[in-house]
């Protein structure tokens, strides 16, 4: 989109302020980046379920900040007027306040990002505070949380008693007074979604989190079902299937070489002196002979 209007926190503010829904998606690299650009998505998170989605990994917790620089700048230079999110990977928030900030800084100044993602709630909210004091956007990131998965016993829904409906209203809360700009509900069921989202003043993005929030996110793969096999989640609506068409069209290819269909006459260049053969062939007969 050529008149398109980069994202910023105070414009993601309004929108939630007039009822303007946000639109994110998750991408790891130029051609994706470019291609959602285009298509007029608000935001682009840079995940750490690159992991799991183009590293092969069976979890997010493998990725490091080197590989988070890697793909936030790709993105970057794909989708330079829109507003870029990086994950902060695993293990690099939890220790000092100046070993996050390495990490913050590398993703800002190396990859390039906008802002940064960090996933818990009241116990980061310190964290947090810091990072936005030192002039960085801090995306939240609860419900159900990746990264911790070891520890909350897989990939469960959240908010399912009254109990951790506190819990995540709590983190929320916790994360919206550290200075967060808005927050990620992961598999939070719909109704604690929207009492959430009514509570507070900075908008929510879901995924797998229903209609109540401020904004949605999906992984582009996901949308464009570019996967094989591809996995259905209840949670998703897939808008295309870019994997079977690359695979019958990888499948094609394979068939025109082996069938010596491929390359045909338009896609071969011819010299433009008739004689070149023969110079080729007069050179290699006079090496020959001179061999002999």
């Amino acid at each position: 989109m050529a008149n398109k209007q980069a994202m910023n926190i105070v414009k993601m503010k309004k929108y939630k302020q007039d009822g303007v829904p946000l639109s994110m998606i998750t991408a790891y690299d130029y051609p994706t980046a470019l291609l959602a650009e285009e298509a007029g998505i608000d935001l682009i998170l840079v995940g750490d379920s690159l992991g799991n989605v183009v590293l092969g990994y069976n979890s997010t917790l493998p990725v490091t900040i080197d590989d988070m620089v890697y793909h936030t700048r790709s993105v970057v230079r794909g989708a330079e007027k829109t507003f870029i999110v990086a994950d902060m990977p695993f293990m690099t928030y939890h220790g000092s306040v100046d070993e996050t900030l390495k990490g913050v800084r590398r993703l800002m100044q190396e990859g390039q990002a906008h802002a940064v993602k960090m996933e818990g709630g009241v116990e980061i909210a310190d964290t947090v505070r810091a990072v936005v004091q030192a002039g960085v956007p801090v995306l939240g990131h609860i419900g159900l949380t990746p990264q911790s998965v070891n520890q909350i016993g897989g990939y469960r829904i959240q908010g399912k008693d009254a109990a951790d409906a506190k819990r995540l209203m709590d983190e929320a809360k916790a994360l919206e007074a550290a200075g967060a700009f808005g927050i990620v509900l992961e598999l939070v069921t719909e109704e604690v979604a929207r009492a959430i989202s009514e509570e507070l003043t900075i908008p929510t993005i879901g995924i797998g989190a229903g209609r109540g929030c401020d904004g949605q996110v999906l992984v582009f793969h996901d949308v464009v079902q570019y996967a094989s096999p591809y996995t259905p989640k209840r949670f998703v609506k897939t808008y295309g299937d870019v994997g079977a068409l690359i695979r019958t069209s990888i499948e094609a290819y394979v068939k025109e070489v082996k069938d010596r269909s491929f390359p045909a006459q338009e896609h071969v260049f011819n010299a433009t002196d008739a004689g070149v053969l023969d110079q080729l062939y007069g050179q290699r007969k006079e090496k020959v002979g001179s061999n002999s």
